[in-house]
């Protein structure tokens, strides 16, 4: 049987008028943002990644970066991971608030840059969103996300394939999953802020590929053709 490979029709609503402000973080600091929903596992989607990078690429007290970590359905446990990690650094924001999705697309446009150290993505949506408004991806250069992200248009992290060690919710000990690297992403992190030029190619090759490649239109002219091919 034939498989068809139909791509997303990616689209992601935004309003200025959630700004900054309106999530209460730093107009004058270079914005890192990670997101998860606890619901997806925090060893899967990985924030304590982005913490670690970030850690190992600004001091507790710098002035010109934040990390921002919007989480979904907060888990007492999570929260008690991730304060641990943070302890110190009062430049990491935590946003716990159920948001719209016009909000969540918004508060990604307001950050510099979108941070994604996952062990495992199915499509990667979030990723391919924040490309499409214009906000550059540092993320995992394993799963579907490396259908959409190349070195042109984002900032792909090496990894190393490693047993999972432990049964974790649908996962089983001895499946594998990406380690991201954590020096490799805190390089990036440090290049995105100093280099405006690269920051800017980066900016410009994400939106114009995912407008191009992943627009609703392309997906529904590969249904409609598919159909076509089906009843003839």
């Amino acid at each position: 049987v034939p498989v068809t490979l139909i791509p997303y029709g990616i689209e992601a609503e935004y309003d200025d008028k959630f700004d900054r402000e309106y999530f209460k973080l730093p107009t004058d600091k270079f914005l890192f943002l990670s997101m998860y929903d606890s619901n997806s596992t925090i060893q899967r989607k990985n924030p304590i990644g982005a913490l670690k990078a970030f850690k190992k690429a600004f001091s507790p007290n710098d002035e010109t970066a934040a990390l921002v970590i919007k989480i979904n359905n907060p888990k007492d446990e999570d929260i008690l991971l991730i304060n641990d990690e943070m302890s110190g650094y009062k430049n990491i924001y935590i946003i716990k608030e159920t948001m719209s999705k016009t909000e969540v697309n918004s508060l990604i446009r307001d950050c510099d840059v979108f941070v994604s150290l996952h062990r495992a993505e199915g499509f990667g949506l979030v990723i391919a969103e924040a490309m499409l408004v214009g906000t550059p991806v540092i993320a995992t250069n394993w799963s579907a996300n490396v259908d959409f992200m190349n070195d042109k248009n984002s900032c792909p992290v090496k990894y190393e394939l490693k047993e999972i060690g432990e049964d974790c919710f649908l996962y089983k000990a001895y499946q594998k999953w990406a380690e991201p690297d954590i020096d490799d992403a805190a390089e990036y992190m440090k290049k995105l802020l100093s280099d405006k030029e690269y920051y800017n190619s980066l900016k410009e090759n994400a939106e114009e590929f995912i407008k191009s490649e992943f627009s609703v239109e392309k997906s529904a002219e590969a249904i409609k053709k598919r159909i076509s091919e089906i009843v003839g």
